[in-house]
């Protein structure tokens, strides 16, 4: 593994290539020509980047499991099931190349919902032979149950949940695999600047992620901020919002919220004239996006501290070839969790004490960044990318933060 790799590498290395449409350009309806940003054409992964499968040489105890806990149904469970095909991409590759070392993957639903994940949560943490856990995916659900997980002693890396107060708890078990809010906030300023929007509308959900999103979105945003309005979880009728976006005519609407959500937001707003640009951050960031808005979902646009998957040929070919889809949104960030983790057993650390301290004191480069985590659980290297909607599909547009 290497461990001098920095940031300034890794964004070095995702070179942009201009596309056919580079040049276009859209009336908004603030007045403003915005930019079409032109699509990353590819990833270069550092040769030293952890492997799951490892020496194949690993001994591990029969029954040694790690786990997924997160959605698999529910409103986002898209979400969730990017993430546990991401873990079970890592586990595939190394039980493959270990045959005597074997490890159990097993899920556990939370539905996303922070009043339902208490109990799949405890379920998981009185089995014994779990040792290590990928998730939670949403921040709601991470804050209700990290107690649970902290008085188990049981080591969990999220590869999705953002909110920056997660790792202001105390919590020894928790780690981040990605850059939180406080990174992807100013990210949603920056890809604004680079479309040209000089004047941004505001949306949030009631979710501890769309709350704090919204919030640092806001700080970077600044006087651009062009109105700010809230909407609940499991809305669907955004006919009051809509108004009030049309009427301030912003270049562009920033939705810090979930694709359920954001999806018929943004087909409301284009069905009532709106020519702007639709930012969405990453719990947006989803092919059900797409398939929720139709063609509305056209002007959209995405920031995410994420890996487009798609962009790294083994990784997509292996994926395409188990889940007969293309990597989602965090997929890698998952593969990433589950090989820290394996690579702790393959080590030995084959109790939750020991697996808690390997993570602890682990530094090295994973796919989608290094690995190196401070006292709290955050990350020093914590890259966020742009990605547009594009022919139907979601492309990325390369480093935008």
């Amino acid at each position: 593994m290497r461990h001098s790799f920095k940031l300034a590498a890794a964004v070095g290395a995702v070179a942009l290539a201009a596309s056919a449409c580079g040049t276009a350009s859209t009336e908004s309806a603030g007045g403003s020509n915005l930019k079409d940003l032109p699509v990353q054409s590819k990833i270069t992964v550092p040769a030293d980047a952890a492997n799951p499968a490892g020496d194949g040489k690993a001994t591990c105890p029969a029954g040694t499991t790690i786990a997924y806990i997160g959605a698999e149904t529910g409103p986002n469970a898209q979400l969730g099931i990017n993430i546990y095909n991401g873990v079970q991409q890592a586990i595939t590759a190394h039980n493959k190349a270990n045959p005597k070392c074997q490890v159990t993957f097993k899920k556990f639903d939370t539905e996303g919902d922070p009043n339902k994940a208490t109990g799949p949560v405890t379920q998981a943490t009185n089995e014994k032979a779990i040792i290590g856990v990928v998730g939670l995916p949403f921040s709601g659900e991470s804050q209700a149950t990290g107690n649970i997980f902290e008085q188990a002693g049981l080591v969990h890396i999220t590869p999705s949940a953002t909110n920056p107060g997660l790792t202001k708890n105390g919590w020894t078990t928790f780690f981040r695999a990605l850059g939180n809010d406080n990174v992807q906030g100013p990210a949603v300023k920056s890809l604004a600047d680079k479309l040209g929007a000089k004047s941004v509308y505001v949306v949030q959900d009631d979710s501890d992620y769309g709350i704090g999103l919204s919030e640092t979105a806001q700080k970077a945003l600044g006087d651009e901020v062009a109105g700010t309005d809230k909407v609940t979880t499991g809305q669907k009728d955004f006919s009051a919002v809509v108004s009030k976006i049309m009427n301030a005519k912003p270049d562009a609407v920033f939705y810090s919220g979930y694709y359920a959500e954001g999806a018929p937001l943004d087909q409301q707003l284009v069905s009532k004239g709106y020519k702007g640009t639709f930012i969405g951050p990453d719990g947006v960031k989803d092919d059900q996006f797409i398939k929720l808005a139709g063609s509305s979902s056209s002007n959209a646009y995405f920031t995410c501290p994420c890996l487009p998957g798609d962009l790294i040929p083994d990784f997509e070919k292996d994926y395409k070839a188990q889940f007969k889809a293309e990597p989602g949104t965090y997929s890698v960030e998952a593969y990433d969790a589950a090989t820290v983790l394996l690579s702790g057993i393959d080590a030995g650390n084959t109790t939750r004490a020991k697996l808690k301290d390997y993570v602890k004191n682990y530094d090295g480069q994973g796919l989608s960044k290094k690995l190196k985590w401070d006292a709290t659980g955050e990350l020093a290297e914590t890259p966020v990318f742009g990605y547009k909607v594009q022919d139907g599909k979601i492309v990325s547009v390369g480093s935008i933060g």
